[in-house]
């Protein structure tokens, strides 16, 4: 009997051991707090980690979060300057830094912040109207955090962040804001399209004014080019003009040709001055009868000549050599040799026959001239005078009729 009640004992004995030691030992997580009381009042504040308290003697009070937490609040009607109601949503950021502050300062410390946020966000925004509320969110925030911090700071709590999640004007004000919002973008748009349309005719404008002097620049260096091409043109025209002149005079005067081979020569070139279809009147030239009285005197000379031996020395007096047969030159259409006969289609009229010999009298061009025609003075013998003897037949290149 006395066997079993030790046993009970021990056991017992054993039970309130256990319970003791388990009751010594306190884990706190990290990022907690515990607060010991002893016989009611504030021990000692247990960090994280393993810790040993006196059982049935320290008593140990729920544990505190020291980590920063969120709270966010319902919205909270506030009235602004301009007697607006507004409905402003805010969300609180807070950490515990004092556990023993946060747990004997205040009874609730979530409670007490949210009732201090909504009566210092109505003292802040009472005092804006509702567009500067709208666009001062950072004011207000500051505004908020500060005094938060000032009034937590007995109570081990720090307020980090405090932000306005939302602010909700009523219906109409909202409607009205919307219909000002449109109206001024409108007017935005309205200058930015106008702004656009000014620099692109600006634009415009002075792309056509350049491309405009590029044009007359580009035309007028054009226009100077072709004149200088023009000119060097004439000038190697002019040039090669000269030179050919030159050459033919030179020609001429080494070959001394007499006044009747000329004469001849221009005879020949009488046919070409009435070509063309719009001739209607032919203009004989003053020249022509000089022409004829050596073409006569030439006829004459070789008449007589082919009529008498030819003679090997020149005639004194300065009269011209006799020409031989073969150095006379093939006659015109309407001529015929020896003898200086004419063609009969010509042998008929007695003023032509008499002009080509020397004499005077008119000769009818109306054949040519449409029958306009006047009268040819023919003056005397033609002579035997060289070409540099004449000044008539002498004075240019463009007075000859042909090139020899």
């Amino acid at each position: 009997m006395s066997s079993l009640i030790a046993t009970i004992l021990l056991v017992v004995l054993a039970v309130a051991v256990i319970a003791a030691v388990v009751k010594s030992v306190r884990i706190v997580p990290q990022a907690s707090a515990g607060i010991v009381e002893r016989f009611g009042r504030y021990h000692r504040t247990l960090n994280a980690g393993l810790n040993i308290v006196t059982p049935f003697i320290d008593h140990l009070r729920p544990l505190i979060d020291l980590r920063e937490q969120v709270v966010s609040f319902p919205p909270q009607p506030v009235i602004t300057m301009d007697n607006l109601v507004v409905g402003i949503d805010t969300v609180i950021y807070f950490q515990v830094t004092d556990p023993r502050a946060a747990t004997y300062e205040v009874a609730n410390y979530i409670t007490a912040v949210e009732q201090l946020t909504v009566t210092t966000l109505r003292n802040v925004v009472g005092g804006m109207e509702l567009e500067h509320a709208l666009t001062s969110r950072d004011r207000i925030n500051s505004e908020l955090r500060k005094e938060l911090d000032e009034a937590t700071g007995k109570w081990g709590i720090r307020v980090s962040r405090v932000e306005l999640k939302a602010i909700e004007p009523p219906g109409s004000i909202q409607e009205s804001m919307q219909k000002q919002m449109r109206a001024d973008r409108d007017k935005r748009a309205a200058i930015l399209s106008a702004e656009g349309s000014k620099q692109s005719a600006i634009l415009t404008a002075e792309g056509e004014r350049q491309a405009a002097v590029l044009k007359a620049r580009g035309e007028s260096e054009a226009l100077l080019l072709r004149a200088e091409a023009d000119a060097k043109a004439q000038a190697a025209r002019a040039r090669g003009q000269a030179e050919a002149i030159s050459t033919v005079f030179r020609a001429i005067h080494d070959g001394n040709p007499d006044q009747r081979l000329l004469a001849y020569q221009y005879m020949q070139m009488l046919p070409q001055l009435a070509q063309g279809d719009a001739n209607k009147v032919w203009i004989v030239p003053s020249e022509i009868g000089k022409a004829l009285e050596g073409i006569g005197g030439f006829f004459s000379g070789a008449a007589s000549q082919f009529a008498a031996p030819p003679a090997s020395a020149p005639v004194p007096g300065g009269a011209a050599p006799a020409v031989p047969a073969a150095a006379v030159p093939e006659l015109p259409e309407g001529f015929s040799m020896p003898g200086a006969q004419l063609h009969p289609s010509v042998a008929g009229d007695s003023s032509l026959e008499g002009w080509l010999t020397g004499g005077s009298g008119t000769v009818d061009d109306g054949a040519v001239g449409d029958h306009e025609g006047g009268s040819v003075p023919g003056a005397g013998d033609a002579g035997g005078a060289p070409l540099h003897h004449d000044p008539a037949l002498m004075q240019g290149p463009t007075e000859m009729g042909a090139p020899i």
